[in-house]
């Protein structure tokens, strides 16, 4: 179960990163250590007293070899999975049942010749962009419920941001500003950067 009652002291604490291009494409690798076309987005634990933030940066340099990105949006609730009984016991597994995840929604400011899954522990041996409605088919079964529950919640924040955005873009002084400044994609990403950062406040 993605979310659920059971104790928060039995899942141990993690970060995953919806990590997004230019052209709104999401980020999947395949894992090395699972047989078969088992791909997930980046994800890892977070250490004793780091803050969630700084665990995200730390996992995607760790996992796909550059933490060149930015946090547009931070889910408000943590996501649980169970891990199958034949995971259960190895390596970190030993004392936890599952995982309980705090997603943040990324966009990718390098290229695609940054990213490189040979790092000192290589944990993907492939990766590539797909659109944002593969994901739940893409990943393995047992961490599934965990990616439609997240692409339920951040697309709640999208429409949120879109009416935001529509509200800002209807001012007129704002109008005239973009104009006359020739904003582009970027300063649209921090703009929404800005206002996922006031849901959350």
């Amino acid at each position: 179960m993605a979310k659920g009652t059971k104790p928060a002291a039995n899942y141990r604490p993690c970060v995953g990163i919806m990590l997004i291009n230019e052209r709104g494409e999401v980020f999947v690798a395949r894992r090395n250590d699972i047989p078969g076309e088992a791909w997930q987005m980046p994800q890892g634990g977070i250490d004793p007293g780091e803050d969630p933030a700084k665990a995200a940066f730390r996992e995607l340099e760790e996992e796909i070899g550059t933490n060149k990105a930015e946090i547009i949006a931070e889910s408000k609730t943590w996501l649980r999975y169970d891990l199958p009984r034949e995971f259960l016991g190895k390596s970190w597994n030993k004392e936890w049942r599952g995982q309980r995840q705090k997603w943040f929604i990324m966009r990718f400011t390098g290229s695609d010749a940054d990213i490189h899954l040979q790092t000192e522990h290589p944990e993907f041996s492939d990766w590539k962009w797909v659109r944002v409605s593969e994901l739940p088919a893409l990943v393995v079964s047992f961490k599934r419920q965990v990616y439609v529950d997240l692409l339920a919640e951040f697309s709640e924040i999208g429409r949120s941001l879109e009416q935001r955005l529509s509200e800002l873009f209807d001012e007129p002084i704002v109008r005239l500003t973009m104009t006359a400044d020739g904003v582009d994609e970027r300063d649209l990403y921090e703009l929404l950067r800005r206002l996922s950062r006031r849901l959350y406040s």
